[in-house]
């Protein structure tokens, strides 16, 4: 079993790739809160709320229009499954290249204690606070 040490090394080294991609590339979150909770941990640049009153195709299309890349980060909740699952396939329709292996592994790295996007600055600093018990 992990331990919030090594859980919080590899949700560090997660986030930091996020921070890092190419500018081409588009985070796609659910809502607002994703948005803001991913902004908390250092995660900026283009990050898109595909519940912005745009269909899911039109995202997509709009992103193939752009040039762009996109990563998709829905919850790992049911809804978020089904967001991502309609999300690939517009994504594959309009030619998007597209990532979701880091949805899976957040999903992993938080052993089901939390379900959502919104939730990760509290998983961490939580994790950090374990950490420094341990010392």
């Amino acid at each position: 079993m992990r331990d919030s040490k090594e859980t919080l090394k590899d949700l560090d080294l997660l986030l930091q790739e996020l921070r890092e991609r190419p500018n081409n590339c588009t985070l796609l979150v659910e809502g607002r809160k994703d948005k803001a909770a991913l902004w908390v941990l250092g995660v900026e640049g283009d990050v898109m709320s595909i519940q912005n009153g745009k269909r899911i195709f039109q995202v997509a299309e709009e992103l193939a229009r752009e040039g762009r890349e996109a990563i998709i980060l829905t919850d790992w909740d049911r809804k978020g499954g089904q967001f991502c699952r309609l999300l690939k396939q517009a994504l594959k329709a309009c030619g998007v290249p597209h990532d979701d292996t880091k949805r899976a592994k957040l999903a992993r790295l938080s052993k089901k204690e939390i379900k959502d996007v919104e939730s990760l600055p509290a998983f961490m600093s939580r994790l950090v606070s374990e950490t420094h018990k341990t010392r």
